[in-house]
């Protein structure tokens, strides 16, 4: 595939980026993957020239690959693009991109989706990765042992030297990656990463991002989809001179995070990628049924976990307001009443989205478990005022929230199976026919 004209800087650019050989013979270099690598500067003019060189100089004495290094200026307003454009004259092996907009992540979308290479890769201007994790970074995706490749500055034997406030807001973020995604693998932002060209095209389709959450987007995007990720422990030293907000970054995450667990449970993160080469390749849609199932329940699970939570907390206050005028049977029935109307809308257009059932039927259905939800709380503050007849209305409220907490348990599983229909994603129904 070609670059557009407008993201090249000029015919001179693509020309000197043919890819550079090893010293290996023909033959065998002709069977070697090819591997280009994508440095994405914005206002670098300083330290272009020092990291072109010296990543141009250890590519020739250790990649063992043909390989290409394309800077990708994303709308540089300082000498960056001309001073690219000089390198790339006198360095052969090296290409020149050009984006009239900015953005880390569009410069790697636009870039890895328009290369001609095997392997794509990328790093850091700055050069904070120690270039002895390239080849192990690249090996496992030359061998087709793995899809993706990433450095991590959090795993076993990683060595890095860091400030502490940046060290804190980087582990806060992967913690929050592992468990409020799920995320298997250590380090989201580490500027050090590769994938199969092959794989990681059918992913970018479906990346929007176009700043810093590329990088968890894109990874969030392949773990979700059954690709294997491959992590290496890197040597890194933070570059005292960059100009990345922590802070601002780390927000713009956050709100990626919530987008790409609605992805998921959705079934737009489902992506059909190519099969795996060897007699171990599973049909996509063996991979996309699973995940997107897993997918559905866990935000299903956390979304009426919360919704129900809110409900149990506004019931129990309403009993309390109503317990001053009314009797206990009363006041339950009425603050009942409410929250369940207000907790079924809430839960068929958040947690069961999915559904074909209507509004109608789907309060029409809930409302048959008001009964159920209805004896049972009514029964335990009975029980209670009997066991205990001079408990206060806040000790009611306490056993009418335990209660709930039951009745709201039972609530979700017949929602979920009898009230609630799904419509068969795709996946689903070739797996089951």
């Amino acid at each position: 595939m070609t670059p557009a004209p407008s993201e090249v800087g000029s015919t001179a650019d693509s020309a000197a980026g043919s890819f550079q050989p090893p010293a290996a013979p023909a033959a065998e270099t002709a069977a070697m993957p090819t591997v280009e690598i994508v440095l994405p500067v914005h206002n670098e003019e300083r330290a272009l020239p020092g990291c072109v060189r010296t990543l141009h100089a250890y590519l020739l004495d250790h990649l063992p690959f043909p390989w290409r290094i394309s800077v990708a200026d994303n709308a540089s307003t300082d000498q960056t693009l001309r001073v690219a454009r000089w390198l790339a004259s006198e360095l052969p092996g090296v290409n020149v991109l050009h984006l009239d907009r900015k953005g880390r992540g569009l410069a790697l979308r636009r870039a890895w989706a328009t290369s001609d290479a095997d392997i794509v890769a990328y790093m850091d201007v700055d050069l904070s990765t120690g270039l002895d994790g390239l080849l192990p970074l690249l090996a496992p995706l030359a061998s087709g042992h793995s899809d993706m490749a990433i450095g991590s500055r959090l795993a076993p034997g990683a060595r890095t030297v860091r400030g502490p406030r940046r060290e804190l807001v980087s582990r806060c973020y992967n913690a929050l990656l592992r468990y409020g995604l799920g995320a298997r693998f250590s380090d989201a932002q580490c500027g050090f990463k590769a994938a199969r060209a092959q794989v990681v095209r059918p992913l970018l389709a479906v990346t929007r991002d176009d700043a810093w959450f590329f990088d968890t987007e894109l990874l969030v995007l392949a773990e979700h989809n059954g690709l294997r990720i491959h992590e290496v422990p890197v040597d890194w030293v933070e570059d005292v001179d960059s100009r990345v907000n922590v802070v601002r970054t780390a927000l713009d995450d956050l709100k990626g995070m919530w987008r790409m667990t609605r992805l998921k449970a959705s079934g737009s993160a489902d992506v059909v990628l190519p099969r795996r080469a060897g007699p171990s390749a599973a049909h996509p849609d063996a991979v996309l049924a699973p995940a997107r199932r897993r997918a559905v329940l866990t935000w299903e699970v956390a979304c009426f976990v919360a919704i129900g939570v809110v409900s149990t907390a506004g019931q129990a206050l309403l009993y309390w307001l109503l317990r001053s005028w009314w009797p206990a049977i009363t006041a339950n029935l009425v603050s009942l009443v409410v929250l369940t109307v207000l907790n079924t809308e809430a839960n068929r257009r958040l947690t069961f989205r999915g559904s074909t059932v209507g509004a109608g039927r789907a309060h029409l259905g809930a409302g048959a478990l008001f009964t159920v939800g209805y004896s049972v709380t009514s029964a335990a503050v009975l029980l209670f005022q009997r066991v205990e007849p001079d408990a206060s209305h806040a000790a009611e409220t306490l056993v009418l929230a335990a209660a709930s907490v039951l009745v709201t348990a039972v609530r979700f599983v017949v929602l979920r199976t009898a009230v609630f229909r799904r419509r068969p994603a795709a996946s689903d129904e070739g797996e089951s026919s």
